[in-house]
């Protein structure tokens, strides 16, 4: 069934990919309303979470920031396959490096860095860092259960020179490539909801007490891979931008869970900036009230 789906969708994928960008961003418009207003994809937990995070927003504010956040949502998607058929020109002029000298600096110190980053804006065409760099560039990411469709994203990506590595293995291959020298710049999106264990580490984040993700944060500390956070910003519709800031060039010399709580607070200010670039279609807050 999976490679049904995969080969029956697959001539759609294509024609949307090589779309010119005022047809694709119409066709964007059209999913749009077909998610928001018709299937209403997860609307309930859109609404929910922005009603949580601002309590004192009017319904009128809400209702601003959700319908700009489909809009948002609808393009994000459409853009990861939009990139199947963009070239190289077309990629660098659509998503700038605003000060890319603070890896250039890692790169001059013959340093591997840990990209930190959260579910906001386009994270996606982060790949394209591989064009700036002469690091090998990867991203940590969770499979899709579909191996026809998984294996389509994988090759998406290193289209543009940039490679993944699966989450469970992250440790054993970065690890691997450290001892072989082997540089590289690893992406981690660290900022959705991991499934509550005893040693979980658990904090608030707008304005919830939530469990988070440290796994960056421990296996930079282990090797002692510098931490740089990634400011994605949308500059204008198929526009972005991309500001790095260091967050720590020692790890070890930080204290246990500061990496995270520094990444999560720069995270949040940057939400606050714009709300309708986050991620909101996920169930943030489902741990939420099983902190102790």
């Amino acid at each position: 069934m999976s490679a049904i789906i995969y080969y029956l969708s697959f001539p759609f994928i294509f024609v949307i990919s090589r779309l010119p960008f005022p047809i694709f961003y119409f066709f964007s418009d059209v999913i749009c309303f077909l998610l928001y207003r018709v299937f209403k994809y997860r609307l309930k937990v859109v609404r929910s979470n922005l009603k949580f995070v601002f309590p004192h927003f009017s319904s009128n504010k809400i209702l601003q920031i959700e319908k700009k956040f489909y809009s948002h949502f609808s393009d994000l998607l459409l853009e990861i396959i939009k990139s199947m058929g963009m070239n190289r020109n077309q990629m660098l002029s659509r998503f700038k490096l605003k000060n890319i000298e603070v890896l250039k600096a890692f790169e001059n110190q013959n340093s591997s860095v840990f990209l930190i980053c959260g579910h906001y804006s386009s994270w996606e065409w982060m790949m394209s860092l591989g064009y700036h760099i002469k690091h090998n560039g990867y991203g940590i990411y969770r499979p899709i259960r579909n191996p026809y469709f998984n294996s389509l994203i994988n090759r998406i990506r290193s289209r543009h020179n940039a490679y993944m590595i699966p989450q469970s293995k992250a440790l054993e291959i970065i690890k691997q490539k450290e001892n072989r020298n082997e540089l590289g710049i690893y992406g981690f999106a660290s900022d959705q909801s991991p499934r509550p264990k005893p040693l979980t580490y658990w904090r608030k984040f707008l304005g919830a007490y939530v469990p988070v993700y440290n796994g960056a944060e421990r296996l930079a500390t282990e090797l002692n891979i510098p931490i740089v956070f990634s400011k994605i910003k949308r500059i204008k519709r198929g526009f972005y931008e991309v500001e790095f800031k260091l967050l720590t060039d020692n790890p070890k010399s930080m204290k246990k869970n500061q990496i995270t709580d520094i990444f999560t607070e720069w995270l949040e200010a940057q939400i606050m900036e714009d709300p309708s670039q986050y991620f909101w279609t996920h169930n943030r807050f489902k741990y939420a009230k099983k902190a102790v």
